[in-house]
This record gives structure tokens, sequence and C-alpha cells, in this order.
């Protein structure tokens, strides 16, 4: 059948504050960056022309409204957006090191992100994609865990292709146990994962990426893993083939959204491709659009609103 979107995603749409310098009385200074992992996914796959439409929940709020508006005019269909008259928006607040990396403290105890309910999904508005996009976030508390697995579920009946990142935020998660039994659903579910090397050791509990993959491949049988690796590139793992490509060197000013970006450009990709047959050559494509991509979101702050045009991404590769 014809499928209305490309990618729908579900899980978390929270405001992300980013250190912003200081005021005249030394007073740290904060910026209100519309965040969460599954959005900015689709802000990268509508900057790509493609037709993507999101499912969450965020507070009655000054943030909620942000929120919306923000997804609304990157052109991500808002309608399965819901609106939590108790619960406020979640926000995470992002202490940036020297070198660019970064740590979180969460506000979201709880947060509207987690109060996504069962009963709050639509299966018929699900069946209508061809990619269906979820994280773990989403599976860190019972509610919102259900809502996660109905549509995964109802995606999986109707034949759409399951995308993958488990985006790992240790202090989100009760114990990692827990967290390390969401990721494992998730893996048992995915046709597409994309994964980060510190989530494939934390998983695997392998020093090596390789075997942390072929643990994985093995227990699993994932079509294809996607292994991110920060500035040292990425690696795609399919039929057999392992293909790597390097990173992309830029002045990087904070790191949020690259993971994401490599995420939405890869399901790009597979949109414009036979995913069933994907070749060596074609798999090399991918990742290197996919790391300049990645790139190029760092050298911007916030993830939603700084999503690179194709032309740049080009321009990047052919430079």
């Amino acid at each position: 059948m014809d499928k209305k979107y490309d990618v729908i995603a579900l899980g978390e749409l929270l405001i992300d504050f980013t250190m912003n310098g200081q005021s005249e009385q030394g007073n740290n200074m904060f910026e209100a960056c519309p965040g969460g992992a599954p959005c900015n996914v689709l802000a990268l796959l509508n900057r790509m022309g493609k037709k993507t439409a999101f499912v969450g929940k965020v507070g009655k709020d000054q943030f909620g409204t942000l929120l919306r508006n923000t997804i609304t005019e990157a052109g991500i269909d808002a309608s399965h957006l819901i609106t939590d008259n108790e619960v406020n928006t979640t926000l995470a607040f992002v202490h940036t090191f020297p070198d660019g990396d970064r740590e979180f403290s969460f506000y979201r105890n709880p947060g509207a992100d987690m109060m996504l309910a069962p009963e709050e999904i639509d299966p018929e508005f699900i069946a209508q994609t061809k990619i269906f996009h979820f994280g773990t976030l989403s599976m860190t508390h019972e509610t919102v865990r259900e809502a996660t697995k109905k549509a995964l579920g109802i995606a999986k009946e109707n034949g759409c292709l399951i995308s993958f990142d488990p985006n790992l935020r240790e202090p989100l998660w009760s114990s990692l146990d827990l967290a390390k039994a969401q990721m494992e659903y998730g893996f048992g579910y995915c046709d597409i994962l994309k994964i980060s090397d510190n989530e494939i050791q934390f998983i695997s509990g392998k020093e090596d990426y390789d075997e942390g993959i072929a643990y994985l491949q093995e227990r699993y049988h994932i079509p294809l893993i996607l292994l991110t690796m920060g500035r040292n590139g990425s690696r795609a793992y399919y039929k057999g083939m392992r293909v790597e490509r390097p990173g992309f060197t830029v002045k990087a000013i904070e790191t949020t959204g690259a993971g994401d970006t490599f995420c939405g450009s890869s399901l790009n990709y597979i949109l414009e491709h036979d995913f069933e047959n994907l070749t060596e050559e074609q798999l090399g494509e991918l990742l290197t659009f996919a790391n300049a991509a990645a790139a190029l979101v760092t050298t911007k702050k916030g993830a939603i609103r700084a999503m690179p045009e194709r032309e740049d991404v080009l321009a990047l590769i052919n430079g």
C-alpha cells in the first residue's frame, strides 16, 4: 500500500538548556534549545524533503507551546503531539566541557514525555509510515514503555521498517539492568540499528567494536547495523559486509544532535534506495553523507534548528 509518511518517530521532546556565556553580573546564561532525539532525526529528514510525523507528549506550559511551534515550523506533522494538563514539559540542562563533550541534568520526575499512554497511540496513524523510529528514552518508565511497545507492534504488523537508536542516557534509568533489558527489547524488533561506540561496549561487554557487533548479529539478526565512533567516523554492517568511512574535521561548538543527524541521514538514504539490496558502494555513500551531515550540526548550537541542507553536506564532502 501507499504510505502517507516516510518516517514517524515516537519519543521524548524536551528543552535542552545549553550554556551561552555569562551575564554582566557574572551569572551563567542558558539558551533554550528545542531538543529530543526523535525530532532531531525527523528535522534532518524534513530538510531532505521527506514527510515526517511525531508521536509524543509535552506539558501545558510555555515550553510545550515552543516545542509544538518549533517542530511544526520544521515541517514535522504535530497532529499526534499530545498536551498533558498536569505534568510539565521535560527539561535537560547540558553542561559542556572545554573539549565539546557534555553531561546532562534532567528535570523529569516526572516530565510530560513520560506520560504518553498506550490508549493515546492511534493504530491507523502508525500504519501510515514506511519507517517507524524510536529510542529508549520512551522506555524508562512503565506507561510510556507500554505505549512504545504498542506502537512498535502496530508498525511491525503493517510492514514498516523499524529503526532504533538506543540513545543511552544513564541518569534517566532507575537501574542499568533495566536500560539493558529495554535496549535488548529494541534489538529484537529493529531492521536498522544506529548504535554508538560506548553503547556497543555497554551492551556487549566487549572492548572491540567488531566483536560487540558480532555478538548482536548472532543474537538478534539485525539486517543493518550502523556504528558511530564520534570524530573517527562510522561503520555499516550488512549481509556479511563491513564498510567503514572516516569522519570530517570541523570546528565543533557542541556535539548535541550529531548522532541524530547521522541517523536521519542514514534513514534518508535508505528511503531513496532498495533496503533489501544495498551494495558495498552504496553503504559507503550512506556513511560518508551521514558523517558529513553529523559534523556540520556540531558547528551550531542546538539541533532541530541547526540541521544542514543537502547542498552544504555535499560541499563539505567535495570540499
